[in-house]
């Protein structure tokens, strides 16, 4: 049987790897909870670029990659087709269809964090759901603004800044009791695609905010692409 390599991080890579055997791999960042009660074998951590992930793949006769990490992941997306490639094994991904707008919402779309804070120029209480990326920039927020920043990554609030440390999924009703509660006037976020957070945008539109969006990166080719966790379990003849 062919050896999986899974390269994961995300809800969608986790149902996946739910599924895989016990000589398959699950390869995580290790930013976020690593789960101990999987079939698979579990690895935390880089590999050293592309390279090194050649060589994992070689040494550890790993027979497919399945790329199932974030959308924005574009780095760690190049480096596991460009491995896989120079392996000579099948790279597969999972590409989950990015949100559209729907009637109602006001999207501005930006490429770069310098777009954004642009964008952003207007407005006194964002509420940034982009990762840990904010945390960067705290000792940059302009003097009319106070921000929100939700992430998985624990951090001390500042005298102009909440981290709202969790989780998703989020509901559409725990989202409206937020929004409600700290009086957003703007939703900056990733087009991540998936349902677990897609609550926000409704609420936004519900409440004629504005979106500050951030582009998708441009993602390599791959020998397949997959939009769901079950187009891509049937590929492996995997039940779901």
């Amino acid at each position: 049987m062919t050896r999986v390599l899974l390269l994961g991080g995300t809800g969608d890579a986790l149902r996946i790897a739910r599924h895989l055997s016990a000589r398959d791999v699950y390869s995580l960042a290790g930013l976020g909870k690593v789960p101990d009660d999987l079939r698979c074998a579990v690895r935390v951590g880089g590999f050293g670029g592309s390279d090194g992930l050649q060589r994992y793949i070689e040494q550890e006769a790993i027979g497919l990659v399945i790329d199932a990490t974030h959308p924005y992941a574009a780095q760690m997306s190049a480096n596991a087709a460009l491995a896989a490639r120079s392996a000579r094994v099948p790279c597969w991904a999972l590409r989950r269809p990015a949100w559209q707008p729907q009637p109602g919402d006001d999207w501005r779309m930006v490429d770069n964090w310098n777009e954004l804070t642009a964008a952003l120029a207007a407005f006194r209480r964002p509420l940034f759901t982009l990762g840990r990326e904010p945390l960067a920039h705290l000792d940059e927020i302009p003097a009319h603004q106070f921000w929100f920043v939700r992430c998985l990554d624990s951090h001390a609030d500042t005298p102009r800044a909440r981290i709202l440390t969790a989780r998703g999924p989020f509901t559409l009703e725990g989202e409206r009791a937020l929004f409600a509660l700290q009086g957003f006037d703007v939703l900056v976020s990733k087009n991540s695609g998936g349902s677990a957070t897609e609550a926000k945008l409704e609420v936004a539109r519900e409440r004629g905010l504005p979106v500050v969006m951030l582009r998708r990166p441009a993602l390599p080719a791959v020998e397949r692409e997959f939009a769901s966790t079950t187009d891509l379990l049937a590929a492996l003849r995997l039940p779901d």
